[in-house]
């Protein structure tokens, strides 16, 4: 997503704040790393859009109260999965 850094703020901080997204989905979705968006949504979107950014901030401030849940909820599921494999192998 080469061009008007303005925008691409902008259309990064419509994009969390709709669908409560988290850093790493935006990335995945306009095709930029964690870190743009990190530096685009906290830094340069409250400087251009003071209203959007505070949207933004709750979500990200959500999303970073509920990570240690879904960490937790990926790492149930590897070893759910792991122990699926390892069963049909013995067999």
């Amino acid at each position: 997503m080469i061009g008007n850094v303005e925008n691409r703020c902008i259309e990064l901080g419509e994009y969390i704040a709709e669908n409560k997204a988290t850093v790493r989905k935006a990335a995945s979705v306009f095709g930029v790393s964690k870190s743009t968006v990190h530096i685009d949504v906290t830094k340069r979107l409250s400087k251009i859009k003071p209203s959007l950014y505070e949207e933004v901030k709750e979500v990200l401030e959500e999303n970073k109260a509920q990570r240690h849940i879904r960490g937790g909820n990926a790492t149930k599921e590897k070893y759910k999965k792991q122990k699926v494999i390892d069963n049909s192998i013995e067999k």
